[in-house]
């Protein structure tokens, strides 16, 4: 992986702007710790740092190409893993291309040169590129078909300003970050996130599965892949024996680095199953990382969302797949502690406990391995949450994730809420997003809602997960890949009917089945668990005492916002669990907000 930045503007000779563009680069180098390198012309910029995983000696970014010896400059920057590489570079080869490395980078160049944009739909990977077509005066940004990478533009008048992270653009000094209080729901709740959206006036990303062409008549976005629905025709043990068959190919494929890989070992169903097929390909013992928290033994209690604890699962894992293991141990003062850094690495208000202690993770996994395999993205596309087997939250009217317990933004102060008017926005979002569910024809009842839920998780919450997953791993310059985000396995799992993913009454019975001979009863059976939690009595306190001094702090910038009286009832029943977390855990976004504002600089308009 890399980070990946630049500027586009027919309206000024760019390449006097190097130490603009150096600062842009530069902002990205926990992205790329193992190179960098820029190149300009009279009305581009662009800037590349390097995580070198393949072709460690070749690859090096910006790369060129020229169609014709008298052509102008083709130049590529890109940030990503493309997994099937050795076809697409047979195909070209026998199309007469020439290459002098064996990096993907080479090869997502050469199909640009041979397809144009449309090279996109013939790439199976995580990606996020930008393409200078010096012949042509366009320049090509392309984002996966998940939005596994991300990639965020700042348009303006005859320019364009975009990074693999906020923080490139917020190191360019046309851009400024600007919030408007409309936008106040989706700080508070990142969940609510429209796809390609942002909450930073004029800042936005390229969408998932889309391209965006600017050249000198402005920009233009338009989708290179989507979901279609269609009738499901194979029987049971096909559809099992075909999910079998396509992740032992997506792992396989994912295997492949030229740095040490590793995978994560929760205990649970998805990062078992991925670890167990990693581990039948190696030819070595597997390297696995799990976290959990000093202070678990004695203060861990059971939510719906966290039912036991992963460590024991973990080693049980370890013990059966005979992976090398290492428990990643934290405390919640560390944990605590940790915040601001992950909020530096998000560029936006953080998720507290579980940023923090996810990138604590990531640095430990970085001393001994360059590239990790996760598990997430299994609960969108099989429906483990609890929400897809909650009849009254499938049945509710807006976004299921939502629970029914209290939501945040009900602190806000009630002229902000006149303003912002929240339940309108949740209510035509959550509209919108519906009138593009693919549907199929014919389709009704519980199907029809189950194709809408799975639908809608696939937007707010796998999106907000993937960039916690990216941002904290690109953060010490960690690759994460996702097997269970291979397009195909989407593709396919997406027409399996609702029956047949519960088909034995539990969340996931599909994948349960289909690799129900690689893991004992104990890991095949264990129940839904979420991402590790610290329950330590001290991090509630932090985040309690903490907001209460928010409320008394006539610098914050969040507190004119606020209902003070609101905000301390909620901190009344801090230790009270809510839906299927606490309130701590709710009060989190309001500290971080804060802190975002503040470390930012952020106007609110």
């Amino acid at each position: 992986m890399c980070g990946i930045t630049g500027w586009l503007d027919f309206r000024r000779d760019l390449r006097a702007q190097t130490p603009t563009l150096d600062r842009m680069t530069a902002s990205l180098a926990s992205r790329g710790p193992d190179g960098c390198g820029t190149w300009t012309a009279p009305h581009v910029a662009l800037g590349h740092r390097r995580l070198a995983v393949m072709d460690p000696q070749g690859g090096a970014q910006p790369m060129t190409a020229r169609r014709s010896p008298d052509g102008e400059p083709v130049v590529l920057i890109y940030n990503g893993e493309i997994y099937n590489t050795p076809e697409l570079r047979a195909r070209l080869t026998a199309r007469g291309h020439l290459f002098a490395t064996r990096c993907d980078t080479e090869v997502v160049l050469r199909a640009y040169l041979e397809w144009g944009a449309d090279c996109a739909e013939r790439l199976n990977g995580i990606f996020a590129f930008a393409v200078w077509d010096g012949d042509r005066e366009t320049l090509t940004l392309v984002r996966d078909r998940l939005g596994v990478k991300p990639l965020y533009v700042h348009a303006y008048p005859g320019g364009l300003l975009f990074g693999s992270e906020p923080k490139a653009i917020l190191a360019h000094p046309l851009f400024s970050p600007v919030l408007e209080a409309e936008r106040l729901p989706v700080v508070l709740n990142p969940r609510l996130k429209e796809p390609g959206g942002s909450v930073l006036r004029g800042l936005r990303e390229v969408s998932p599965a889309s391209t965006l062409v600017a050249d000198r008549s402005g920009t233009y976005e338009f989708p290179y892949w989507r979901l279609v629905s269609r009738p499901h025709t194979d029987d049971w043990d096909t559809t099992v024996a075909t999910v079998r068959g396509l992740l032992e190919d997506i792992v396989l494929r994912q295997l492949v680095a030229d740095v040490p890989l590793c995978s994560l070992l929760s205990g649970g169903l998805d990062s078992s199953a991925l670890s167990a097929l990693a581990a039948a390909r190696t030819g070595r013992p597997l390297t696995t990382f799990a976290v959990d928290f000093s202070e678990a033994d004695r203060h861990f209690h059971s939510t719906a969302l966290r039912p036991d604890r992963d460590a024991p699962y973990a080693r049980e894992a370890a013990r059966h797949l005979g992976t090398r293991h290492t428990e990643v141990v934290l405390d919640s003062a560390a944990v605590a502690a940790g915040t601001a850094e992950a909020l530096r690495a998000r560029d936006l208000p953080s998720l507290g406990q579980f940023d923090s202690s996810m990138l604590q993770l990531f640095s430990a996994v970085r001393r001994t391995s360059t590239v990790a395999l996760s598990g997430e993205g299994a609960d969108e596309v099989f429906g483990g949450y609890p929400w897809f087997h909650t009849p009254s939250l499938v049945g509710a009217d807006t976004y299921p994730w939502l629970g029914e317990g209290p939501r945040l933004v009900e602190c806000l102060a009630p002229d902000v809420l006149e303003r912002v008017r929240p339940e309108e926005q949740e209510r035509d979002g959550y509209a919108a997003l519906l009138a593009r569910v693919p549907r199929l024809e014919g389709e009704s009842g519980l199907q029809a809602r189950m194709r809408e839920v799975l639908y809608l998780s696939l937007q707010g919450p796998l999106h907000l997960l993937l960039d916690r997953t990216d941002r904290m791993s690109m953060a010490v310059g960690l690759e994460v890949r996702v097997p269970f985000c291979d397009h195909r396995l989407v593709e396919y799992l997406w027409n399996v009917p609702w029956s047949m993913k519960c088909a034995d009454g539990r969340e996931k019975s599909l994948l349960r089945a289909a690799v129900a001979d690689l893991l004992p009863p104990g890991l095949l059976n264990r129940r839904k668990s979420a991402y590790p939690a610290t329950h330590a009595p001290d991090y509630t306190e932090r985040v309690v005492a903490g907001v209460l001094r928010l409320l008394d702090d006539s610098d914050s910038p969040l507190r004119e916002l606020l209902d003070a009286d609101r905000v301390r009832k909620f901190a009344e029943g801090a230790g009270v669990s809510v839906a299927w977390a606490n309130t701590a855990h709710l009060l989190t976004p309001l500290l971080e907000t804060d802190a975002w504002l503040r470390a930012y600089n952020v106007r609110i308009v």
